[in-house]
């Protein structure tokens, strides 16, 4: 078993904290096998609080498929506690946003859709939040004041 972390890094204006709606988002990954290296075509969907068997039945994990070039059998888990918040202190580092448990296989790409809450300095709450374009702007009535999400980027590590 591998864990690996998806972190992320974005420049924020006037957003205190940005994060996923847990356990509820809908990850969106394309994943390697690592026997025989295909990268899946399709985005594949890790949500935590949804499971499927695994092939034995004896217990669940959040993601199970069979390998379409190799056949053989990879599943990944959403480490529970995992997930974490992007906050304006973190402006310019990676910071960890969840940590799966891989077996067979391995994320090499994330796509941010919908699903973020963001909020502000001034404690608005912006829902659903949408980054698929890797950034977001909207305006805070409370405050008076833009607020924008920019230059979202993401990458993996391997920890221990």
């Amino acid at each position: 078993m591998v864990k690996i972390s998806l972190r992320i890094k974005a420049n924020l204006e006037n957003i205190s904290e940005v994060y996923t709606s847990h356990p509820e988002y809908t990850f969106l990954l394309k994943l390697k096998c690592l026997n025989c290296g295909e990268v899946s075509q399709k985005w594949q969907d890790v949500v935590e609080s949804e499971t499927q068997p695994t092939k034995t039945g004896k217990s669940e994990t959040h993601y199970f498929a069979k390998c379409k070039l190799c056949s053989r059998e990879n599943s990944l888990d959403i480490i529970e506690g995992s997930n974490g918040k992007f906050t304006l202190e973190h402006a310019g580092k990676f910071v960890n946003l969840v940590t799966f448990d891989c077996r067979g296989l391995e994320p090499v790409d994330f796509n941010p859709t919908g699903g973020w809450i963001a909020k502000t300095e001034g404690g608005t709450v912006f829902e659903d939040v949408d980054l698929s374009e890797k950034e977001w702007v909207e305006y805070d009535d409370k405050l008076k004041l833009s607020v924008g999400i920019y230059e979202l980027e993401h990458d993996f590590i391997k920890v221990k």
